[in-house]
């Protein structure tokens, strides 16, 4: 019997959690009554009673297994820390407790994985969520998929469901910051995409915040594309030969026509500002690159785990 492993981040969801579980056990004994199950939660230090929870449905389906992280780690290194864990036949990199990412749409992603597909990813066609975060979603995703080095389409998020050889071939990534929705494809493999509704929360609030969404959208930016360095360099040679242009004619009009030159005390304030600008943002730039290397070099784990139960 092939096992399908299904990867839960988890934090203070109490709510969520019962109906996450029961979704995925019916799955189970419905569609996918022919897999064996293996649905893991990441615990990232809840302080409700999520780890009670945890502990509970753990106790009495050994189909569950629990990582409590000593801390909170973050979502991404959270949820990558368990895919590793996974032993499946095939992954499924992410569900969210929440559900916003629909499970039905596991079992359709289970047939495009048996007829030969090693990568089926979700493409979020449409987001219940508000205009102004609808449209800076799909602005970012655009651009990143646009100036990626690797063959990235927009819209899909870590809703994908992977085979075994891809997770061994993640596993072969030394990445202490992993963006796992584009490492995939990185990784290359046979995939196709499956277009759904991305659903509103039913119960509480995102815990990620705006700042954690910048970082996670910077680390996709910086980690997959060049382009922001590139795009320093060429600007910054683009500067300099318009300063040298501009330098050469305000040197020809006060030669050649001096009664019309300006006085350029204006013209100054403007360059210092524009250009000090210009500096302070590539010099923030090159910064994002350097605290990655530094995070890289350090070799410190992805996450440090507490416990384990059911493993």
């Amino acid at each position: 019997m092939k096992k399908i492993s299904i990867v839960s981040p988890i934090f203070n969801d109490e709510k969520s959690l019962p109906e996450c579980y029961e979704t995925v056990r019916l799955l189970f004994e419905g569609p996918l009554k022919g897999y064996e199950r293996e649905h893991i939660f990441c615990d990232n230090c809840s302080t409700d009673s999520t780890p009670e929870l945890l502990r509970n449905l753990a106790k009495k389906d050994s189909h569950v297994k629990v990582i409590f992280n000593s801390r909170n780690f973050g979502i991404l290194r959270s949820t990558y820390n368990g895919v590793m864990a996974a032993t499946g036949d095939a992954v499924l990199l992410f569900l969210p407790v929440d559900l916003q990412d629909p499970p039905e749409l596991i079992p359709d992603f289970v047939k495009l994985w048996e007829s030969g597909y090693e990568v089926v990813f979700g493409i979020r066609a449409q987001r219940q969520e508000s205009f102004l975060m609808r449209s800076l979603r799909k602005i970012y995703y655009r651009v990143i998929s646009r100036f990626s080095y690797v063959e990235y389409p927009p819209d899909v998020g870590d809703f994908q469901l992977v085979d075994r050889k891809v997770i061994n071939a993640m596993k072969q990534f030394e990445d202490v910051n992993p963006f796992m929705r584009m490492m995939t494809f990185e990784c290359g493999f046979k995939s196709v995409g499956v277009p759904y509704v991305w659903r509103a929360r039913k119960h509480g609030f995102s815990r990620n915040r705006i700042s954690q969404l910048i970082d996670q959208g910077l680390l996709g930016a910086i980690s997959f594309s060049n382009v922001p360095m590139r795009l320093a360099l060429f600007t910054g040679f683009a500067l300099a030969l318009l300063s040298f242009l501009y330098a050469i004619y305000v040197i020809g009009v006060r030669i050649f026509f001096p009664e019309i030159a300006t006085r350029g005390v204006p013209t100054i304030i403007i360059a210092i500002f524009f250009f000090g600008g210009m500096n302070l943002l590539f010099l923030g730039m090159m910064g994002e690159y350097i605290i990655s290397i530094f995070n890289q070099v350090r070799k410190r784990p992805i996450v440090i785990e507490r416990e384990r139960i059911n493993f």
